[in-house]
């Protein structure tokens, strides 16, 4: 092994892998000589191993040097704090960790060695009260939490304390957060966590999907504040393992022509082509990009395969999602991985790098509209470096045909997206330091200085900082707007923040970025069983009596209550589908601009007769996808006399059947630009 572990964990790993992986050969030496350290490498190829056992084997030595009742009762806090943005990672990370602690603590007794016992805990908003305050009295070694909790523990007088020692800090899957404002947010918490600490911890990111790494790296790291305005960016080591895995990737129309559809609906197609896949491969992981479609196709499936099966109890696919409770989601996870559920249709929720055992096939319907999205679902197949990625997409309608076999092209290339960081987010600044005065009082020149250390937050302005306490100490008090009222005190004589009556309760109940959603909770009725969570809206419209399904089972509504639904399990024959609002889908610039780079080039084989065989053969597009591709790319040709590519927009004007004239703007910009552009000729015309 490439640095000098201890003799019970050497032997341990030596007895369960043959030899250490590229980020494990690389990362370790970095991580053990105390520098921070940024590793990219892809799913599958044991970067976490490579992020914890430097960490765990400190650990084990610390806990070597005392008894085994003095080092259990005497914990000095956390020593290892985990986090990742999605709770079911955190937990399969749990799990996964007690297996190497245990065989180490086997190897260990083998070697005549007294391992001391080492604590591990999950700290997640679905972690019950009862255990986070446990957990704060006798602070776990290693902590696994999500950016949101970890801010809840900042916010918290007790929670605070249990970061004193810490040595070592994990941010898994950091690509997801760190291009967006919840990245913003923790990169404060983070910064709020340092003044804490009695020493600096060792930064470890971890990814597979992330671009480019310098920026991500400076992310990781923040800067230190040296002296007066002076500040000096904190080292990092970026250890790129980011080989690319073999990938057997293909893009599969679900008809023939999308113009000539039996059922006016693309829908039976798709569940007949899901259920051969499925039925030819033993594991299969369907990915959709709403709630709702995984409650829909789920059910599908399970329907098709009842009525071929004649067995009515059969089941061949699981709905996967954020609103189902976390013991269903759990469940389905662990019957995923021992492979007694041949299929489970997911969200969002099963992309990272969760541990969800050997899965022979990915299919996703729909684009994803990224790269790194899709790059991190078809990761999900063959879950080892070795073995080959397999993965389908299905489009779903013709303008999705482009989409699917560019990303495709892309996905084959590795060409994922550039990350960027959003920087001087003033809400989230606003929230922060709500939260860090309410904790304890601060010179206000320490605290920007604190703040400064952020890398989102390098370029703020004392004047910008200013504004914005001068708003939270009560500026616009005088406005009828609630939220502008005074939320800490700034004593200018003494030029300090001090925290007022209620400012931490209202810091604990609005942190965090992720939109509030207006959920009801399903119960099921006489027990305190929490089913998950419903959309107010469906809700709403429902009634005592009405028959809905979720989770793969029919529930009949009880009571409607202010807060929650409760209801009983039956059986019926037309239930009413669910339905999730969620935010759109938008593709970013650059992946927009590649599509249209595509049609382009599509556009120029087309008239050299080698439209259809260069999607086949280079894009790896069936036959369908290529035919179905090429006639609707000649169907809005004939139309416009031109396609919209990056290298031109086509305006278009008609009117519709109530004579009502319309203008449309074909572009390839992406949704945020195609907004922009779209509000400004609105107020143009208007005008």
């Amino acid at each position: 092994m490439p640095v000098p572990f201890h003799p019970a964990i050497a032997q341990w790993f030596e007895k369960n892998f043959a030899h250490p992986s590229p980020p494990q050969e690389k990362g370790w030496p970095v991580i053990a000589a105390g520098e921070h350290t940024l590793i990219l490498a892809p799913t599958g190829s044991g970067k976490t191993l490579a992020a914890f056992l430097w960490c765990l084997d400190d650990l084990f030595r610390a806990g070597l040097q005392t008894s085994e009742k003095e080092f259990s009762r005497n914990r000095e806090g956390v020593h290892t704090l985990y986090i990742s943005p999605l709770k079911a990672l955190n937990n399969d990370i749990h799990r996964n960790l007690q297996e190497p602690l245990a065989g180490i603590r086997a190897t260990a007794h083998e070697l005549g060695v007294q391992s001391p016992p080492l604590h591990v805990a999950v700290r997640t908003g679905d972690t019950p009260a009862n255990v986070r305050q446990s957990m704060l009295r006798k602070p776990p070694h290693i902590l696994i939490t999500t950016p949101e909790s970890l801010f809840l523990l900042l916010t918290s007088k007790h929670g605070r304390e249990i970061f004193r020692n810490l040595r070592y800090l994990i941010v898994d899957e950091i690509h997801a957060v760190s291009n967006n404002k919840r990245g913003v947010h923790l990169s404060l918490s983070l910064e709020r966590l340092m003044a804490l600490c009695e020493r600096e911890p060792v930064r470890i990111g971890l990814s597979a999907t992330q671009r480019p790494l310098e920026r991500i790296a400076a992310f990781l790291a923040g800067q230190k504040h040296v002296a007066n305005e002076e500040f000096k960016a904190r080292p990092v080591t970026i250890v790129d393992c980011g080989q690319r895995k073999e990938m057997d990737l293909q893009v599969l129309a679900p008809v023939a022509d999308f113009g000539d559809l039996p059922e006016a609906s693309v829908w039976p197609a798709v569940i007949n082509k899901l259920y051969e896949l499925i039925r030819s491969h033993r594991n299969t992981l369907v990915f959709v990009n709403m709630r709702a479609q995984t409650e829909r196709v789920a059910r599908q499936l399970n329907e098709k395969h009842r009525e071929i099966t004649g067995d009515d109890n059969a089941e061949l696919a699981l709905a996967h999602h954020g609103s189902i409770s976390r013991e269903a989601r759990y469940e389905i996870e662990a019957r995923l991985k021992s492979g007694s559920i041949p299929a489970v249709i997911a969200t969002a929720s099963l992309e990272l790098g969760i541990d969800i055992g050997s899965i022979d096939l990915v299919v996703q319907l729909e684009s994803p509209k990224s790269v790194s999205s899709a790059l991190q679902r078809v990761g999900r197949s063959g879950h080892v470096l070795s073995a080959t990625s397999k993965g389908r997409l299905i489009p779903l309608y013709p303008s999705d045909l482009d989409d699917a076999v560019s990303l495709t092209a892309d996905m084959l290339h590795g060409d994922i997206e550039e990350s960027f960081i959003p920087e001087n987010c003033l809400d989230v600044l606003a929230q922060q330091l709500v939260a860090e005065v309410a904790m304890r009082e601060w010179p206000r020149t320490e605290l920007y200085h604190l703040v400064r250390q952020s890398y989102c937050y390098r370029h703020l302005t004392v004047a910008v900082f200013n504004n914005v306490l001068d708003m939270l100490s009560g500026r616009y008090a005088s406005s009828p707007i609630r939220a502008l009222q005074p939320r800490l005190s700034w004593d200018k004589v003494n030029d300090m923040l001090i925290g007022r009556r209620g400012s931490r309760m209202l810091a604990t109940m609005s942190g965090g970025t992720i939109p509030d959603r207006g959920y009801y909770s399903v119960y099921l009725a006489d027990s305190n069983t929490k089913l998950g969570e419903m959309e107010e809206e469906f809700v709403f419209e429902s009634r005592v009596g009405h028959v809905f399904f979720l989770g793969n089972n029919e529930w009949r509504i009880e009571q409607i209550l202010q807060d929650r639904i409760i209801v009983a399990p039956v059986a019926a024959i037309k239930p009413r589908p669910p339905f999730w609002k969620g935010d759109s889908l938008y593709r970013d610039f650059a992946t927009s601009q590649r599509i249209a780079t595509f049609r382009r080039e599509l556009l120029e084989k087309i008239e050299h007769g080698e439209g259809e065989a260069w999607l086949r053969e280079t894009c790896r597009a069936d036959e369908n996808t290529a035919h179905n591709l090429q006639e609707y790319l000649l169907r809005q040709y004939e139309h416009t006399a031109a396609i919209p590519t990056d290298k031109q927009f086509i305006l278009e004007s008609f009117h519709d059947s109530a004579n009502e004239p319309h203008m449309v703007l074909h572009t390839c910009c992406g949704g945020r630009v195609g907004d922009c552009v779209g509000n400004r000729y609105r107020a143009s015309l208007s005008r």
